[in-house]
């Protein structure tokens, strides 16, 4: 009678100490010598320190096994536990992304939003780091619990959950995004910014209103239509006016002026680099953004003309008003030209007349924003640096400094 071999036991390697050269190499030469099965493996890396983890079906004596590697592994100089047993499979694969961004994130911070995550069910499959400048990035792969547990729908259950992390993370100073796992997370391929006090610092029309002396009546306004409480296209009318008269020449001025917002050159080469497909549609004015638009090699404008006769400024705009409603419809149209779906497209701004675009995006980041626009965007960021939201499309910023240290350019499509 042939005798039946017992089925292969489990096992997990955790390999920990310095690393170096020859860790690797010598922790699966060992496993090589018993026949190991490779399942699963990890490896993270922190200030040098490493732990290296192999998952495996050990066919042999389990024991031998232990003591081969404790030989092995002291070679070079690092710890090795062998535990008997467990799953023989991987891990279920995330369902979500956590970015967590802060200046600092400190440990009572990650304390609170891991507890929030435990209370709604969800656990944290893994934590790396993603960004250590302008702010500290930590991107967290989450396993939610079924939809159905609930009786949510997948939308309303990812809702609940932004929501319930945003509540705890406004209360200890950090900002977090979440988003479903997989290929979608980085299949976006269209951004759509809005200029002012996104794409710039600073309000454009209240730069030529200091021109006309009219600045503090105009910002008012600008403050008013921003939090929601005035119809932008009513709002631009006004302010429009306060600038009849107004020396055409002025408007080169402004746009000699303008000061990008920190990060921003980044964040578009970065996403051109990627393949991204870059515009903005501003409730501002085109004769003011379009030299700043060819100069970062943007694909596409939509944004107020101003009426000018006789070179001064009439205190009218040309043609329709791009407001709220404008803005959403020039982002699809965007899409429609280059051939994006709109789940595959991004969306940035900052105020109320920003809420459609937002929403209308595969993805809206409200940036420093005013509360109506915090509460619909898929994720807020509250700090002055426009190149955190590539962190939150799932970007490094080893892999923006690696990108920035290669030759080569990026490809220029002109402005239609």
């Amino acid at each position: 009678m042939v005798e039946t071999p017992p089925p292969p036991t489990s096992v997990l390697v955790t390999v920990t100490g310095g690393d170096k050269p020859g860790v690797t190499s010598v922790l699966f030469a060992s496993l090589a010598r018993h026949d190991v099965s490779v399942v699963d493996v990890e490896q993270v890396v922190i200030r040098g320190r490493l732990t290296l983890g192999v998952l495996g079906s050990c066919p042999g004596d389990v024991e031998s096994l232990q003591e081969h590697l404790e030989e092995a592994m002291g070679t070079v100089g690092v710890h090795v536990d062998v535990e008997v047993g467990g799953a023989h499979g991987r891990s279920p694969l995330s369902t979500h992304v956590v970015v967590v961004l802060g200046r600092p994130v400190t440990a009572r911070a990650i304390s609170v939003l891991s507890s929030e995550l435990a209370r709604q069910g969800a656990n944290i499959d893994s934590i790396r780091g993603i960004a250590d400048y302008p702010v500290t990035g930590l991107e967290l792969l989450v396993s939610a619990r079924p939809q159905e547990e609930g009786g949510l729908s997948s939308d309303e259950a990812d809702e609940a959950l932004r929501s319930a992390l945003a509540t705890v993370a406004a209360g200890v100073g950090i900002d977090v995004a979440v988003e479903r796992s997989g290929l979608a997370r980085r299949a976006k391929r269209l951004i759509v910014f809005d200029v002012d006090s996104t794409l710039v610092q600073g309000e454009v029309i209240e730069m030529l209103a200091a021109r006309a002396g009219v600045e503090d009546e105009v910002r008012a306004v600008t403050e008013a239509a921003m939090r929601g409480e005035i119809d932008f296209a009513e709002s631009l009318h006004r302010r429009v006016a306060t600038l009849a008269g107004l020396d055409a020449s002025v408007i080169d001025d402004v746009a000699e002026d303008l000061e990008l917002t920190p990060g921003a050159r980044t964040t578009i080469r970065t996403l051109r680099r990627l393949g991204y497909h870059c515009g903005v549609v501003s409730g501002g004015f085109r004769q003011v953004i379009e030299g700043l638009a060819h100069e970062l090699e943007l694909d596409f404008v939509k944004a107020n003309t101003l009426e000018i006769v006789d070179g001064k400024l009439t205190g009218r705009v040309i043609g329709d008003v791009v407001d709220r409603a404008a803005k959403a419809v020039a982002l699809r149209q965007f899409a429609s030209e280059v051939g994006v779906p709109m789940e595959q497209t991004v969306a940035v701004g900052d105020g109320a007349n920003d809420i459609d675009m937002l929403t209308a995006a595969g993805l809206g980041i409200a940036f420093n924003a005013k509360p109506a626009l915090r509460e619909v965007a898929d994720a807020a960021l509250s700090y002055p640096f426009l190149d955190a939201l590539l962190f939150v499309l799932g970007v490094t910023r080893s892999e923006i400094e690696a990108a920035d240290s290669l030759d080569g350019g990026v490809r220029r499509i002109p402005i239609p």
